[in-house]
């Protein structure tokens, strides 16, 4: 699933940042050589790394 699309960044991108200690969107963008753009991704983003981050 497509997390953000200005981006294209994919859950499992994102998921994997995650699980390298990225905790904050700002880390996992930057991790992943992006910055949010429009912002409408974000709250969907903090929900996936909340959840990944209760299940490590």
């Amino acid at each position: 699933m497509v997390v953000c699309v200005c981006n294209a960044i994919k859950e499992k991108d994102l998921r994997a940042a995650v699980r390298n200690g990225s905790e904050k969107p700002s880390e996992v963008y930057a991790e992943l050589g992006r910055k949010p753009k429009c912002g409408q991704c974000l709250s969907f983003a903090r929900t996936i790394i909340e959840n990944e981050v209760a299940t490590a």
